[in-house]
C-alpha cells in the first residue's frame, strides 16, 4: 500500500475551450495560432512556428472563418491577418481564460 505525505494537494484540472452551436470553437491552440498569425502575418509561417502542418492549420482557420459570423483570417497576395472580430475574441477568451484558471486553482484541495 502507498503511503502519503503529510500534505498531499488534490488539484482539479482541466482544458478550457469555447464552444459554438455544441462544437468546440476556440481554445488555446486555435488562439495561439491566430496569434502567431497576427505576429507573422502569414499561415504558412505561424503553422511552422506552431511544429503544425499547414493544411492543419489551414483547416483549423477555414473552420473558425465558416462557424463565425464574420472572417476571423483574411488572406490575399500580401499575406495573412486578424480581423478586429478575431482580435475581439482574442480578447475574450483570454479573460474568460484566466477567470477558469483561477476557478480552477480555488478548487485545490490540501489533505
Amino acid at each position: 500500500m502507498a503511503t502519503r505525505s503529510k500534505t498531499t494537494q488534490l488539484k482539479a484540472d482541466g482544458r478550457f475551450w469555447l464552444t459554438l452551436e455544441g462544437r468546440n470553437f476556440l481554445g488555446r491552440g486555435r488562439i495561439e495560432l491566430l496569434q502567431r498569425i497576427r505576429e507573422t502575418g502569414s499561415i504558412s509561417k505561424a503553422a511552422k512556428a506552431m511544429k503544425m502542418s499547414y493544411k492543419a492549420a489551414w483547416d483549423a482557420i477555414d473552420a473558425m472563418n465558416a462557424a463565425w459570423r464574420s472572417p476571423l483570417v483574411e488572406s490575399g497576395p500580401a499575406g495573412s491577418r486578424l480581423t478586429e472580430e478575431a482580435e475581439r475574441l482574442i480578447a475574450m477568451f483570454q479573460k474568460i481564460e484566466a477567470r477558469h484558471t483561477a476557478f480552477m486553482l480555488k478548487l485545490t484541495i490540501d489533505l
